[in-house]
């Protein structure tokens, strides 16, 4: 085990979790002890899950096929779109939409609808049409923009979601689950780590702790991606 590693967690307040009265049984085992009414994570056991969290993005990097990557708190979400715009991979941060893998077709369509208005727009063909109606189909643009405009890198099913807060992102879970793609998820005391295949116990709600383990995350797709690039 990594002393600084886990010198780096605790600096970020990884290791606060929710009150007691909030806990979800299937994060006990990962448990520290409780201070002043929080729970306390066993930063040990968290290193050993940010491994293997590590290890199965590398290894989805490797496969070629994007990874998803999912949060949309007020608190974490340009983190996470950062983060999936600097790697070109695609991302959700606003509302998740029903069906975005268990009917990746029909939103595949609402995603080349976007790019062809905009491709349209760019070579000046709305010209012809009327203000009124160039309007419209900006406000169209727009409207596509916020609900799919994340999900265009996003050409096939991921191979892997990476989730912030998987309790806040149960719609996104559930679907994964549904569609058996794998996921890592940092997820605090609250949150039922039995749904997800590679759960990293933090605290996931602080800015300091979500930006600590989304720049892990991004370094192990980044190692990935130039060992990919070498081979």
């Amino acid at each position: 085990m990594s002393d600084n590693l886990i010198k780096q967690m605790f600096e970020a307040g990884a290791h606060f979790g929710y009150k007691r009265s909030r806990r979800h049984p299937s994060v006990k085992p990962f448990l520290f002890g409780n201070r002043d009414g929080l729970d306390i994570i066993d930063l040990e056991k968290t290193e050993k899950q940010l491994i293997a969290a590590k290890k199965a993005i590398a290894e989805a990097r490797l496969s070629g096929k994007p990874i998803l990557f999912v949060g949309s708190k007020h608190e974490v979400r340009n983190l996470v779109k950062k983060a999936a715009e600097m790697l070109e991979q695609p991302y959700v941060t606003g509302r998740w939409i029903g069906g975005t893998l268990t009917n990746f077709s029909e939103i595949r369509k609402r995603v080349e609808r976007l790019l062809q208005l905009q491709n349209d727009k760019e070579k000046g063909v709305f010209e012809k049409y009327t203000k009124k109606e160039r309007v419209l189909f900006d406000r169209e643009i727009a409207r596509l923009q916020e609900m799919f405009g994340g999900l265009v890198k996003m050409e096939e099913l991921p191979s892997l979601l990476v989730i912030i807060d998987p309790c806040h992102e149960h719609t996104a879970t559930k679907e994964a689950n549904q569609m058996n793609i794998p996921i890592v998820a940092l997820s605090s005391t609250d949150c039922d780590i039995t749904n997800v295949n590679y759960p990293v116990v933090a605290n996931d709600s602080a800015v300091k702790s979500v930006e600590f383990f989304v720049n892990q995350f991004v370094n192990a797709f980044s190692e990935a991606q130039n060992k990919k690039e070498e081979k």
